[in-house]
């Protein structure tokens, strides 16, 4: 696999050098959380996925930021560890 280089989009002074968080083989059986950050449009696209992922047999929890300006809330973070097994966050515009 080639070298991938992801830069972190919250005012990270110093870029560091962090492993690719693991994913799952299978999504049979998982939950995967899909992360609205309340741009226009993201809705959209997340309501397709969520019917794609429907017809696969694929629970889905739907998350909502309340604006795309700040960091996700330390709480709602907290709820998407704690239900999901995958995320998906949505950017669109």
């Amino acid at each position: 696999m080639r070298e991938q280089i992801l830069l972190d989009p919250t005012s990270e002074r110093q870029p560091q050098t962090r492993p690719r968080a693991p994913r799952p083989g299978s999504l049979a059986g998982k939950v995967v959380g899909l992360l609205d950050i309340s741009k226009p449009r993201g809705d959209v696209f997340l309501d397709r996925l969520a019917a794609l992922l429907a017809e696969r047999g694929v629970r889905v929890a739907r998350f909502r930021k309340p604006t795309f300006t700040k960091v996700a809330p330390l709480e709602l973070r907290s709820e998407i560890g704690l239900k999901c097994d995958a995320v998906v966050e949505a950017l669109a515009d």
